[in-house]
């Protein structure tokens, strides 16, 4: 039989660690797989610097222990709580130096299936190990999600990519590169393709290019007045999606699913305003098709609603055009359990707990924005997430652990074998 463990988080990232440290406090059993800080190492360019301030990038320990600001202290590296952009890899470092101090027991496997089990779920690794759990956390953050434009994704990989394809943005010297997406990540990694060696031209829908302006420092009270900070930017919406996430959830569903839609929309950071200002763009262009000519890939661009037309050949065309969290992404979750999850715009409806609607599965990160706000997009969301989520299962730990143990003896029963499935 099935060893049982009472909560699996399936992801290693601010969210799945955050998690793993508040159930270890409050002593709820729990596996963890993943790699620690997986997305962050692997799925965004070196060189680029969080657009979140230093107060908002910590993964969260319930007592508050070492914070990004402690580790920065203690390793004497340059941090600010306002004003001093984050590099991508001493966040990263951070991640892991908190991982080894506070989730020891992480597990570096592969997640490669979920689905219903005697005791709750079955958790199947790449290892071939089978594992049972009472309750699941999905904690995957943006790994399964890039999206790439239907005007180009047919094209071969050779000429066209995700931005989360690529590390080492070196790769591209001397070659022609078009960019596309006017965010964050477009932002930086044009500037980083410019500064690598590589010919970047950024294209955007957009008519103008956002970019978020340096805010005082420190804050004057009229601007706290006015916009009073917060951990996703500073605004009264913003204060309010970080401050009342729990109030967000009661919301009508309509006034959600448009704020999550609408509020902070696509902009690259203050600091890259020198850097993108180096780089040929063309703003105001949406991508209408792509063909390959020769080595070459050839793009066709409309303005206006589609009333003027422009082409453009590049060696390569890289989206840099987001995520957008859909269930069906996650594969590893089996068809028939995914089926039965209630949804809306393709993400899980959820409790306020996390719970999607297969009582013990839960979802964490973006993919609960439409159910916490927006909020559920930035790293900051892993606080309330970690306390939030860790108490409920904790206060529910044993009263699951008997209906499962009461569930798991009536398959028994009824199959004469302990491992079967109901």
């Amino acid at each position: 039989m099935l060893r049982t463990t009472d909560v699996a988080i399936v992801g290693a990232g601010p969210y799945g660690l955050s998690i793993a440290a508040h159930l270890s406090q409050l002593g709820v059993p729990f596996r963890i797989f993943g790699k620690p800080m997986e997305s962050w190492l692997t799925q965004m360019p070196r060189g680029m610097l969080l657009k979140s301030e230093g107060f908002a990038s910590s993964v969260y320990h319930p007592e508050g222990s070492l914070t990004l600001g402690q580790y920065c202290r203690e390793k004497r590296l340059p941090y600010a709580d306002i004003g001093t952009p984050v590099p991508l890899e001493t966040f990263c470092e951070y991640g892991l130096a908190f991982q080894r101090q506070f989730v020891p027991t992480l597990e570096q496997k592969l997640v490669a299936a979920i689905d219903r089990g005697p005791s709750g779920f079955t958790v199947r690794l790449g290892s071939g190990e089978t594992v049972a759990a009472r309750r699941v956390v999905v904690a995957v953050g943006i790994s399964h999600f890039s999206s790439v434009p239907s005007s180009i994704e047919s094209l071969p990989r050779k000429f066209v990519s995700h931005s989360s394809q690529h590390v080492d943005l070196a790769e591209f010297r001397g070659n022609d590169v078009v960019v596309l997406g006017g965010g964050a990540s477009a932002v930086d990694v044009a500037a980083l393709l410019h500064e690598a060696g590589a010919n970047a031209r950024l294209v955007t829908r957009k008519p103008m290019l956002e970019l978020h302006t340096k805010g005082d420092d420190p804050p004057s009270l009229w601007s706290r007045l006015r916009a009073p900070n917060s951990g996703i930017g500073p605004s009264w919406r913003s204060w309010f999606f970080t401050n009342c996430a729990t109030i967000f959830h009661c919301l009508p569903e309509s006034r959600r699913l448009k704020w999550v839609q609408t509020h902070l929309g696509p902009a690259g950071g203050w600091f890259m305003t020198d850097r993108i200002g180096r780089v040929p763009q063309l703003l105001g262009y949406t991508p209408t098709g792509a063909e390959v000519v020769g080595n070459r890939v050839r793009l066709k661009l409309a303005t206006d609603g589609g009333r003027y037309s422009h082409t453009i050949e590049a060696d390569h065309v890289i989206a840099a055009t987001g995520y957008r969290p859909k269930l069906d992404r996650l594969t590893f979750i089996q068809p028939r359990l995914r089926a039965s999850i209630s949804m809306a715009v393709n993400t899980p409806i959820l409790s306020s707990h996390f719970q999607s609607s297969m009582a013990g599965l839960y979802f964490v990160g973006p993919i609960a924005a439409n159910s916490f706000g927006p909020l559920m997009r930035f790293a900051f969301g892993a606080k309330y997430t970690a306390r939030r989520l860790s108490q409920h299962l904790a206060a529910t730990a044993e009263r699951v652990r008997l209906r499962t143990q009461a569930a798991a003896g009536m398959g028994e029963l009824r199959t004469g074998h302990p491992d079967a499935s109901p």
